[in-house]
């Protein structure tokens, strides 16, 4: 019964649960940003570029491919030693797209949490700190002592 009960407290801790929600929210925000890449961004840049297919750009180091074909076919021919930069491409601009994505949404959250802390702040300065009551000084009690020990007299 102690295993079950250490593993409830592990899968339900906010750390846990958090990484969970995150993971899930990583491969659907992959898919969006991969979409972005492929639908949107390469054929803009391809445009500009001249080239439709990154896919298929690559370079023959050694072997008797033709330029003209496909990848897949220059790399099934044997012999043939070929540097497919056109598909690293694609993944440098998807990276590079997911990491201004990642940094803007971190620099959101982190004027959200200045926000609030400025906000904190305030409701502080604003609340008036309770002050406690002054008792008499130390001067004051030692003349009441003085004056109580001259009435005992």
């Amino acid at each position: 019964m102690g295993f079950l009960k250490e593993f409830k407290e592990f899968a339900v801790k906010g750390n846990v649960m958090d990484l969970a929600v995150g993971v899930i929210i990583g491969g659907a925000f992959g898919k969006i940003v991969t979409s972005a890449v492929n639908d949107v961004i390469m054929p803009l840049v391809s445009a500009i570029i001249g080239t439709p297919d990154f896919s298929n750009l690559y370079i023959v180091l050694k072997g008797t491919a033709d330029k003209g074909i496909p990848l897949a076919d220059a790399k099934a021919i044997e012999g043939n030693v070929i540097f497919a930069y056109g598909n690293f491409i694609t993944e440098v601009i998807s990276f590079l797209l997911l990491a201004l994505v990642v940094f803007m949404l971190v620099k959101g959250i982190n004027k959200l949490r200045q926000a609030e802390e400025k906000l904190k702040n305030k409701k502080e300065e604003v609340a008036p700190a309770v002050e406690e009551p002054k008792g008499p000084s130390q001067e004051e009690l030692l003349s009441e002592i003085r004056d109580l020990l001259k009435n005992q007299k």
